[in-house]
């Protein structure tokens, strides 16, 4: 958890390698994934650089790849999955490899236009079938008045008729269903009406023979009378793409060519099944190495992708690399350039000098499949400035308790929690399955997200005690008085009664949660109102104050000690002197007042309101008294609030002027310690250490101030930020009050939803018994879709929200930049999701 609390140690490294270990070396790092390289070769074209020819080398081996892999794809060849990645090939196989996808894609593609010609032989042949199939009852003899069905379909009987009376000449073709109505309209035009077209729809669906992809088409023939109409009955033809085939007008000629055609598809399908069967042993005797290959030739080309980062020492005849490496990962390079530089072994050993700098380190939490989900939210937000305290590990626990607030339901969280669990439980199943489904990643990244929301709202489900709306009756109740007035058929009649704690006896508080007694209630949303916007107030003034204390973190370890008093105190004092008081005076309101007591003064009746209370401490008023009851809870409560909010408002002054002036003092002090140096005008004195640039580089980030920086600018900065934090803890406060919005929302749409179905919807009588399976799985589906997706997804939104702006906006800087290191790991990853 240490890299949790705050971004691991990062240092600059400079590494010197030897040409002939460079290659194994990258290889080995590739796969630790620790060391994020910086390109030393900004300048240099990317086609001059060192190793740009196998970079083009290893892009196309990825396009030979990729073709095998989509005519894969294009006969259904699953490609298996690979548990155990294979390492980057070494330089000799490069080219057995290279020879290899080169023979297979030369293969395939040989395959490929083969069949290609094959299919576009036998559409063709099968388009002749049927043309002359549905027009050879045109060409009958013209004496013979008996008419085949197939004829009926064609033409009527009138222009059969004409057909006898006069030579026509006729064009028969085939053309594609949608271009039909088009093509008769312009066939109307250029003959106006002097083309006589019939057509017959081809029950069979063809095939593309270069895409694949299904066709419909359709038969038609044009009969028109002299040669400048069939000119032009052939333009449009041509125009529409339609296929046009001869076909005799004997019928005697016309069965024969049937015949031969019929004969030449029986050929051609043998020979098209005996070419699809070889081409299908082809792709599966690749298919075995087709994953190995892949994830080969993407480490090869990361490879010398990131070997185009270093410079080229002529002098020393060595590579020279520089990058970023976590402190704890240094021992681990070293370790692995010693061994590389021995197993090649070259007479000069690789070696590695780490830099002082004081450019800002990129961040790099280190985390695991569980904290993975919490670090992505962080992230999301903005980048935690380096060694910054991060928010993702106490979000692992604040995260989905907020979210169990608004979300209490005993029945609705467990639906969430078995969710959870199962892509918990077959994360490696469903890893292998590789689904590409962009909700579903996000879903599976979030999985122990989901199960924390699950198992919390669990808890807070049995403190509201709710369970699909409903009452868990597990200890009974303490309501003695008002049990004894519930009757059944009160409660066959759904009356409800409202609870009165000074009439019904309330004997000791309930176990745990919420009495059942109050789901007979007519006064249960008043008292769970009450109830959960006090929690909201009380959870969101406590997760401010620990947002608050967490800055102390940082400035202790970037020493800005002065901000712990000029900033930290000043804010917490204002926080806690205002809103901590109004949270103290709910539990005292809490503790003393009650309903069944002797004292008239300490009744319910003269119980005070909070926010009364607080807005008149605001505005110095004295309260309005009624009925007799004590103005304030205790005699010294006028005082102790006026102290207060003095305090607290004395506390703006401090956080508007007390860091520009402790900035302005500390500059007037460098300047006379310079002036009244020693006899040599401090020509002498040492330069400063790049430590000492380092401290002030990490001091002038974030809200820190450069003393380059203009005072005025200073003023201005710490105006706004004063400002910010006073205004946005009154705003942050009240936002809140979203817990016990979305928490009563839920529940009351809970609550109507098992009305108007379960109970509208359910029937006594015998007949209903079958009707109440259809309304259970109408129940079941709104709740599963609305209560928990909807719902669910509201409340992981504002809770989100509680996070990124109420809670993070009082430390969290969020200014640095990402860790990325060469890892092959993370490369293959990028490519399946591309």
């Amino acid at each position: 958890m240490g890299s949790m609390f705050r971004s691991e140690e990062m240092v600059l490294a400079q590494l010197f390698i030897q040409p002939e270990a460079a290659y194994p070396l990258m290889s080995e790092l590739g796969e630790l994934g620790v060391v994020q390289f910086r390109d030393l070769n900004e300048d240099v074209n990317a086609f001059q650089r060192k190793f740009a020819a196998e970079v083009i080398r290893c892009d196309d081996m990825e396009r030979k790849l990729r073709y095998i892999e989509a005519e894969m794809h294009k006969d259904k060849v699953e490609i298996p999955y690979l548990a155990e990645q294979p390492k980057a090939p070494i330089p000799r196989e490069i080219i057995d490899l290279e020879a290899h996808l080169d023979k297979t894609e030369k293969e395939i593609l040989e395959m490929s236009e083969s069949s290609v010609r094959l299919k576009s032989n036998f559409m063709e042949l099968t388009e002749l079938k049927y043309v002359l199939e549905k027009t050879q009852s045109f060409f009958n003899e013209r004496e013979d008045s008996a008419i085949d069905s197939s004829h009926k379909a064609l033409i009527s009987e009138d222009a059969i008729h004409q057909v006898t009376r006069c030579q026509l000449s006729f064009v028969a073709g085939v053309i594609g269903r949608e271009r039909i109505p088009a093509f008769e309209r312009m066939l109307w035009r250029i003959s106006r009406g002097n083309v006589f077209l019939r057509q017959v729809d081809i029950d069979q669906t063809l095939e593309d023979p270069i895409t694949g992809n299904e066709m419909h088409k359709t038969v038609f023939v044009a009969f028109f009378q002299g040669e400048q109409l069939k000119g032009r009955v052939t333009k449009v033809c041509s125009g529409f793409r339609a296929t046009v085939y001869p076909c005799p007008n004997n019928t005697n000629e016309c069965q024969d060519m049937l015949k031969e055609v019929m004969m030449r598809l029986e050929d051609l399908t043998l020979i098209l099944n005996q070419t699809q069967d070889h081409r299908q042993r082809v792709l599966n005797a690749v298919v075995k190495e087709m994953s190995n290959w892949n994830i080969m030739v993407s480490k090869m080309k990361a490879i010398y992708y990131t070997m185009n980062f270093f410079n080229m020492d002529v002098s020393r005849k060595c590579l020279i690399g520089e990058g970023w490496i976590p402190l704890n990962d240094v021992p681990q390079v070293q370790e692995t350039l010693s061994e590389i530089s021995s197993s090649c072994g070259s007479s000069i050993p690789s070696f590695m000098n780490v830099i002082n700098t004081t450019e800002n380190p990129p961040t790099f939490n280190r985390t695991n499949k569980f904290t993975r989900g919490f670090q992505n939210l962080i992230d999301a937000y903005g980048m935690a400035s380096y060694r910054e305290v991060n928010p993702a590990l106490y979000t692992i626990i604040t995260f989905p308790f907020l979210f169990a607030v608004m979300f209490g339901d005993v029945g609705h969280a467990f639906i969430m929690l078995l969710f959870g669990a199962y892509m918990c439980i077959f994360e490696k199943k469903l890893e292998a399955k590789r689904i590409s489904s962009e909700v579903w990643q996000i879903f599976f990244g979030g999985r122990y997200i989901i199960l924390l929301m699950g198992l919390f709202s669990i808890y807070t489900g049995f403190i509201y005690n709710d369970i699909f709306s409903l009452s868990m009756n597990i200890f009974g109740t303490n309501w003695v008085d008002a049990v004894d007035r519930i009757t059944l058929e009160k409660v066959n009649k759904d009356e409800y009664m409202e609870l009165n704690p000074s009439l019904d006896s309330e004997t000791v508080p309930y176990p745990f949660g919420v009495d059942p007694i109050w789901q007979m209630s007519k006064n249960k949303i008043i008292f769970l109102n009450t109830f959960k916007m006090k929690l909201s107030i009380i959870f969101g003034v406590l997760h401010m104050i620990f947002g608050v204390s967490m800055g102390v973190v940082n400035y202790v370890h970037f020493k800005k000690k002065f901000s712990i008093f000029l900033e930290f105190l000043p804010q917490i004092i204002f926080l806690v002197a205002l809103f901590g008081w109004m949270v103290v005076m709910m539990f005292i309101k809490f503790v003393r007042y009650g309903s069944q007591g002797t004292d008239y003064r300490i009744g319910s009746s003269c119980a005070p309101s909070i926010l009364i209370m607080f807005i008149n401490m605001m505005l110095f008023k004295e309260p309005t008294q009624h009925d007799n009851c004590d103005l304030y809870i205790f005699e010294f409560q006028p005082t102790l609030q006026m102290i207060l909010v003095v305090v607290g408002v004395l506390c703006i002054p401090v956080m508007l002027f007390g860091k520009p002036i402790y900035i302005i003092l500390q500059r007037k002090k460098k300047q006379n310690m310079q002036s009244n140096g020693d006899v040599n005008r401090g020509m002498e004195m040492q330069p400063e250490s790049i430590e000492e640039r380092a401290a002030k580089k990490q001091e002038s980030d974030g809200h820190g101030h450069g003393d380059d920086e203009p005072i005025s600018e200073v003023f201005i900065y710490q105006a706004i930020h004063t400002i910010e934090y006073v205004l946005s803890t009154v705003s942050h406060t009240a936002s809140y009050l979203r817990l016990w919005a979305l928490s009563l929302a839920h529940s009351q749409l809970s609550e109507v939803l098992w009305t108007m179905v379960m109970r509208q919807g359910s029937s006594t009588s015998f007949t209903g018994a079958p009707f109440l399976f259809v309304v259970f799985a109408f129940w079941a589906f709104l709740t599963i879709a609305i209560l928990v997706m909807m719902e669910g997804l509201s409340a992981f939104l504002h809770t989100l929200r509680l996070h990124w702006v109420e809670f993070m906006s009082k430390f969290f800087i969020g200014l640095g930049y990402p860790f990325q290191p060469y890892s092959f790991k993370d490369i293959l990853n990028e490519s399946e999701d591309d």
